[in-house]
């Protein structure tokens, strides 16, 4: 699919707003639903597709309905993405390391360890060239994609013990979403991968021994604060987690060229009502979390650095043995070079700034 000629087509979004699109409006009506990896519990990361549903049937009238089912209503939250791909259902909303065990390159469209910034990566996505080549890579799954939001970086999750050194994470048994448990094992930590809803029991019956989620307001909703103290900062694995709307592609080639602008206006607008609201809770959050003596602390320099180092090892593996990771990963990272080297000089010294300041 190419972005830029669904986005000639987005100003129907617009008329359809408005209430003056009357061939729109003498379409047969749709019905779709959406199978997401998320509880309805978190309202920010499941609300995602409540955003994009609403979005959709908002713009077309109520010709285009599209209803939503939380984790395990469908399906379980790891089989999204095959349901989508056999068409059982015509989309999912997902975070696609999920699904790395079919190939690394799912978690790229998602996060990787010392990955981009949410802007960063939204920016790659929209108007460099990740949703380009990463449409290229679905195909062959049978599906395309379309940003569904994103988290922001993440926190470094909740532990029964503190982190002082490397020796303190071995053998630790640890939730970590997808892709970051490849890295994670090379520093001697047993990844477990978790849907959110089995979290808190795992951690209270001590069958992990530490988990992370994604950030305060979801991890206040989740309780994991009662079940281990320190909270470590940050994600480095994730410094954002792009979310995704897969669409089976079927599906969204026999939408009118109206309803395909209108698919992808709903998925910006999910997108960035995401992060908007992760933006504005995780404050409040936080400041209730220390209240509730959670011990709020940074990863030691050491553990840092040697995840950065295992995380490079992995990279450098993965272009000689992947060649759609090769491929996608190089103009991933170049990329973020270059990011990285703007955000140095305008974004990074504005926010040092900043929070040395009394407001």
């Amino acid at each position: 699919m190419d972005r830029r000629s669904v986005l000639k087509n987005a100003g129907i979004a617009g008329i359809l707003a408005a209430g003056a699109a009357p061939a729109v409006h003498a379409q047969a009506a749709l019905r779709w639903r959406i199978a997401s990896s998320f509880p309805k519990s978190l309202d920010t990361i499941y609300g995602s597709a409540d955003v994009f549903a609403s979005a959709v049937k908002r713009m077309t009238g109520g010709k285009f309905d599209i209803s939503v089912h939380q984790a395990g209503e469908l399906m379980p939250a790891f089989n999204v993405v095959d349901g989508v791909q056999s068409g059982t259902v015509e989309m999912c909303h997902t975070a696609p390391y999920y699904f790395f065990g079919k190939n690394e390159v799912f978690a790229i469209g998602g996060a990787i360890p010392f990955g981009m910034n949410s802007r960063q990566l939204t920016a790659w996505m929209l108007e460099g060239n990740g949703e380009k080549l990463l449409n290229e890579f679905y195909a062959k799954y049978n599906f395309v994609v379309m940003p569904g939001g994103n988290t922001g970086t993440q926190m470094g999750g909740w532990f029964r013990k503190e982190i002082k050194s490397l020796d303190d994470l071995k053998g630790l048994k640890f939730r970590a979403g997808g892709f970051a448990g490849k890295v994670l094992e090379r520093l001697g930590v047993v990844p477990q991968n978790i849907p959110a809803g089995e979290i808190y029991q795992s951690l209270e019956k001590g069958t992990i021994d530490a988990a992370e989620w994604i950030g305060p307001y979801d991890d206040l909703k989740l309780g994991l604060n009662k079940v281990a103290p320190f909270y470590y900062y940050p994600g480095w694995w994730e410094g954002s987690l792009h979310l995704s709307f897969y669409i089976n592609d079927k599906a969204f080639n026999s939408l009118s060229n109206e309803n395909k602008a209108i698919v992808r206006a709903a998925a910006m607008e999910a997108h960035l009502t995401t992060q908007a609201k992760y933006d504005t809770f995780n404050p409040g959050a936080l400041k209730q979390l220390v209240a509730a003596k959670a011990k709020v602390l940074p990863f030691p320099q050491q553990v840092m650095d040697a995840s950065f180092k295992a995380a490079m090892e992995l990279y450098h593996e993965l272009d000689a043995s992947n060649p759609d990771w090769k491929k996608i990963y190089a103009d991933y990272r170049n990329f973020q070079r270059d990011q990285v080297l703007w955000f140095r000089f305008a974004e990074s010294r504005f926010d040092n700034f900043m929070m040395g300041q009394k407001l």
